[in-house]
């Protein structure tokens, strides 16, 4: 018994390190114990390059090219480049098409987004810009999503992550519960970051400074979930990672469960490969804050909300069924993750469109949550050699519409 209180400790402590870092964070807040930041940007407008790495993405990719053509932003501070990866579809000629540059690569040992970006950075990389972003093709942008990461100051220094969004939150109940969960990482928790000088995860639409891409020896990050090796790494060099909620974006969210399987446990797999290469680095390196170190240790290891729920209400039955030693202390300590999660979701819901349909959508979040948790068990596999596979895509009911400027920013 002794043993399982043990267990039931340390898979606690697990789960409470992003309820901890949250409220070391609300409490500098409070104290106003927060880094200064440069409060104007740089003169001149940056030259920004979109990079696309799409990989058979003729379905999609037509609407992310007119909602970047959209953009409030001078034509000539911005370049669209299209990395059409072994495709064996139309993706090329549809992006000539659109009037934007197309690099085609076939490599069929280094398959995988993070190659074809790496392979496209080295043809790029003595051209003229300051900062690149690098979008999914199933990306839509906001008119402003530019200008907005133009605005940022010292841009060509720091890495900066714009606000993912759900275009498709409608569609079902899988989809709105997955605007709520990207409501309380992006309006929430992001917000808690930027506010004390904590570096942000980083995901679609993330926007790298020249000069931070050469301090960090170019593009290094090839785990199955690039993403968060180049959050890992840049945050273990010292460079900054911003969160920019007005620079809105949005990614199609699978609307069944079969559809994201593969999505969510290369995900998972990345972040474990993240953490057993970088883990020790970020713990041991030196010029990393200790508020640093606890957030990323808690980003890292983090279950995602819907898995973490899940594991807390089974380790709640467990200590209290079995009245392990300091079972009232575990189920304390237990249920502060799912106060936290319900918290944040319930001010999402509020705050958000048909606040009914969405929280009658939570109907579902038990066998979302069984899903999840299964997914998390699955990706163990990957995490050793996985090779990376390519999310399947369906085609949307509608044009490249965006949501009115209303709901945008509610």
């Amino acid at each position: 018994m002794i043993l399982l209180s043990v267990a039931l400790g340390a898979v606690a402590l697990m789960l409470l390190l992003p309820s901890i870092s949250d409220g070391v964070a609300a409490i500098c807040i409070a104290l106003e114990q927060t880094p200064k930041r440069d409060a104007e940007p740089a003169a001149g407008t940056p030259r920004l390059v979109m990079l696309i790495p799409a990989h058979d993405e003729e379905t999609l990719l037509g609407p992310c090219l007119a909602s970047l053509a959209r953009m409030n932003y001078p034509p000539d501070g911005v370049t669209t480049i299209v990395v059409a990866d072994n495709c064996t579809d139309a993706t090329a000629s549809i992006a000539r098409a659109a009037g934007v540059r197309v690099l085609e690569r076939a490599d069929a040992t280094r398959r995988g987004k993070p190659w074809a970006i790496a392979w496209a950075l080295e043809r790029i990389g003595d051209e003229p810009w300051d900062a690149i972003v690098i979008l999914d093709a199933d990306s839509l942008v906001d008119p402003d999503f530019a200008s907005a990461l133009a605005a940022l100051p010292a841009l060509r220094t720091i890495v900066a992550q714009g606000y993912i969004d759900v275009s498709n939150r409608a569609d079902t109940a899988l989809t709105r519960m997955a605007w709520v969960w990207s409501a309380i990482r992006f309006r929430t928790v992001n917000g808690l970051k930027n506010r004390c000088g904590l570096n942000v995860p980083l995901g679609d639409g993330v926007c790298i400074g020249r000069d931070a891409l050469r301090n960090a020896g170019g593009w290094t990050a090839f785990a199955l979930s690039e993403t968060w090796e180049l959050y890992a790494s840049m945050t273990a060099l010292g460079i900054r990672c911003v969160g920019v909620p007005t620079a809105h974006l949005y990614a199609q969210e699978a609307r069944a469960l079969r559809q994201s399987a593969s999505q969510r446990r290369r995900w998972t797999a990345g972040r474990l490969q993240v953490l057993r290469r970088y883990g020790a680095r970020l713990l041991t390196g030196a010029g990393i804050p200790w508020h640093q170190r606890l957030d990323i240790l808690a980003e890292l290891t983090a279950l995602g909300p819907a898995a973490q729920l899940g594991v807390s209400a089974i380790a709640i039955v467990i200590a209290g069924a079995t009245r392990a030693p300091g079972w009232p202390i575990l189920v304390t300590a237990l249920a502060i993750p799912i106060a936290r999660i319900g918290l944040y979701a319930l001010n999402a819901v509020a705050r958000g469109p048909e606040p009914v349909r969405t929280l009658a959508a939570f109907a579902y979040l038990p066998i979302y949550t069984a899903w999840r948790l299964i997914v998390q068990i699955g990706a163990l596999r990957l995490v050793g050699n996985g090779a990376w596979v390519r999310t399947a895509r369906h085609r949307a009911d509608t044009d490249a519409a965006l949501p009115d400027k209303g709901e945008r920013r509610r």
